[in-house]
C-alpha cells in the first residue's frame, strides 16, 4: 500500500488514460485468465494520473498486499505499450462509503454479493500437489470430484492435522471445476465465514438473501468445519442448506481437522450427513515423501541451489506438517537472496533452530517398540514375550538398539519395559545390532529406514 500525500480530487483523468482503461482491463483479464481476474482484479478502480504516475486503486489492504507482488508489475506492462514518456503505476487504498441512505437490504447484498466467496491461492493446484501413501485416497476422491459434473458421492470429507494439505486440496478442487466448468457456480469459503454471514444476515433481518445465496449454487465447500462446534444456530442453517443441496444433487466439500465421527460439539444428525459420502484422511507425511515436496519446491527455485543433503535434512528434522517444511525451506532461499552466499548444513540449522527445536519431540521406548513390530510385521506383544525364535528375536534387538540410541532410558530401565529383561540381555542386542549393521549392508540400511519411519 502506497502512502500518497495528495488528495484523490488532486488527480488528473486525462482523457487517453479513460479511453484505454478499458483496453489494459480486456488485456489483463485475456493474460492472467477469468478466474484469477474475477478472484483478485474485478475491484480495481482508476483514478487518475499525476506526471508520471497512473494511480489505481482497491477497497482493501488484504486486496493490495496480494496484488501489488502479484500482477503490479503486469499492469505498468500493459499500461507501458500505450505512453511514450516512462510511466509508473501504483495502487492505493481507496475505501468507497456507502451512502447514509443506503437501506439494509442494499447493504446486505452488497457485502455478500463480493465477499461470500473467499479467493483462491493460484500456487494451490492439482499439479503442485505431491501424492504419498499419507494422502493417495484423499487425492484420487477430490479428483473424481473435480473431473465429473455428475455427484458420484455427497458430501466430500477431507481430515487430517494443521499443515498437511487439506486446503490445497481444496482450492484445487475448486480452480478444476471452475475452468473446465465455467458455469457451475463454485462457493469455497471457511466455516468462520459462513457463520459470520449468517449471522449479518440474522442482523439485517434478511436471511431468505442468505439462503438463496447458498442453496443456489452447484459446488459448496467449506473449510474447518469443525469451527461451528458449539454454535447451534449456524448448525442448523448449516443442516438445512445441506440438506438443500443435497436434494438438488449439488456437489458438498468439507474439510475438518478430525473424522465426522470424532467431532465433538456437532449435532448427532450433522455428524452423521457429514459421514454419509466419502470420508479422505491426510495424514503425516513420510519422509520419503516430505524429501520428495522439497525437491519439487528446488525445482521452481532452479535459480537458487540448496545442497541435496540439506534437503534431507530438513525432510528429516521437520516432520511435524508440510507447511512448516515449506516455510522452512523458504527461510532459506530468502537467505541466500538476502546475503548471496550458498547455504551450508550449520547455517541451516542456525536459521531454522526454532523449527527444529519445536520439531525434536521425544521419542519413546513404546513408539520404537511399535514402529519396529510393524515394521518386521510382527505383534507388539511379542516385544515383551518370552518367545526367542529368530523372527521375534532380532526385531527385538533393533527395538533395544534404538531405544538405547534414541531415547534417555538406561540399560535397566529398557530391560524393563522389553518383558523385564536384564540389562546385560539388553547390552547383547545392542552389540549385535551394530555388528550387523557392518557386516550386512542391507540390514544397515533397514536399520535407516526405520530411523526415517520414526523421525529419527
Amino acid at each position: 500500500m502506497d502512502n500518497t500525500s495528495f488528495k484523490i480530487h488532486d488527480l488528473k483523468s486525462q482523457p487517453i488514460l479513460d479511453t484505454l482503461w478499458p483496453t489494459v482491463i480486456n488485456s489483463l483479464k485475456s493474460e492472467v485468465g477469468v478466474v484469477a481476474f474475477k478472484s483478485w482484479l474485478t475491484q480495481l478502480s482508476l483514478e487518475g494520473m499525476q506526471k508520471n504516475t497512473i494511480y489505481l486503486s482497491l477497497p482493501s489492504s488484504f486486496l493490495i498486499d496480494w496484488v501489488v507482488p502479484h500482477y503490479g508489475n503486469k499492469i505498468e506492462i500493459l499500461f507501458k505499450r500505450y505512453f511514450k514518456e516512462t510511466i509508473r503505476v501504483k495502487i492505493i487504498l481507496i475505501k468507497r462509503e456507502t451512502k447514509k441512505n443506503s437501506n439494509k437490504k442494499e447493504l446486505l447484498d452488497k457485502n455478500m454479493t463480493m465477499d461470500h466467496t473467499s479467493p483462491l491461492d493460484q500456487r494451490f493446484r492439482f499439479e503442485k500437489f505431491i501424492v504419498g501413501k499419507s494422502n493417495e485416497f484423499a487425492f484420487a476422491a477430490a479428483k473424481r470430484v473435480s473431473e465429473s459434473d455428475k455427484v458420484f458421492f455427497n458430501p466430500l470429507f477431507i481430515f487430517g492435522g494443521v499443515g498437511l494439505g487439506k486446503t490445497h486440496l481444496m482450492h484445487a478442487v475448486a480452480w478444476d471445476i471452475m475452468e473446465k466448468s465455467p458455469n457451475r457456480k463454485v462457493v469455497y469459503l471457511s466455516a468462520e465465514k459462513f457463520m459470520y454471514e449468517f449471522v449479518r444476515s440474522l442482523r439485517f433481518k434478511d436471511t431468505m438473501a442468505f439462503k438463496e445465496k447458498f442453496r443456489s449454487v452447484d459446488v459448496l465447500m467449506i473449510d474447518d468445519i469443525q469451527f461451528i462446534a458449539g454454535k447451534d444456530s449456524t448448525q442448523e442453517e448449516f443442516f438445512h442448506t445441506f440438506n438443500s443441496l443435497v436434494d438438488q444433487k449439488k456437489q458438498i466439500i468439507i474439510s475438518g481437522d478430525r473424522a465426522p465421527s470424532d467431532l465433538d460439539g456437532l449435532e448427532e444428525r450433522l455428524r452423521s450427513r457429514l459421514s454419509f459420502g466419502v470420508v479422505g484422511e491426510v495424514h503425516k507425511a513420510s519422509y520419503e515423501m516430505r524429501l520428495s515436496i522439497l525437491l519439487a519446491k528446488s525445482e521452481e527455485t532452479k535459480e537458487i541451489k540448496i545442497d541435496h543433503k540439506i534437503l534431507e535434512f530438513l525432510a528429516r528434522k521437520i516432520s511435524s506438517n508440510v507447511r512448516e517444511l515449506e516455510g522452512a525451506y523458504r527461510r532459506l532461499i530468502a537467505h541466500v537472496e538476502l546475503v548471496n552466499r550458498p547455504i551450508t548444513l550449520d547455517t541451516a540449522r542456525q536459521l531454522l533452530q526454532d523449527l527444529l527445536r519445536a520439531n525434536d519431540r521425544r521419542i519413546t521406548v513404546e513408539e520404537i517398540q511399535k514402529k519396529v513390530a510393524e515394521y518386521f510385521n510382527i505383534r507388539l506383544n511379542d516385544m515383551v514375550s518370552i518367545r526367542r525364535s529368530r523372527i521375534i528375536a532380532r526385531p527385538r534387538q533393533v527395538a533395544m538398539y534404538l531405544s538405547k540410541t534414541h531415547t534417555p532410558k538406561s540399560l535397566p530401565e529398557i530391560g524393563r519395559l522389553f518383558g523385564g529383561r536384564d540389562h546385560t540381555t539388553v547390552m547383547h542386542a545392542i552389540k549385535k545390532v551394530e555388528q550387523l549393521c557392518q557386516l550386512d549392508s542391507a540390514f544397515a540400511e533397514h536399520i535407516k529406514t526405520l530411523k526415517r519411519s520414526i523421525g529419527m
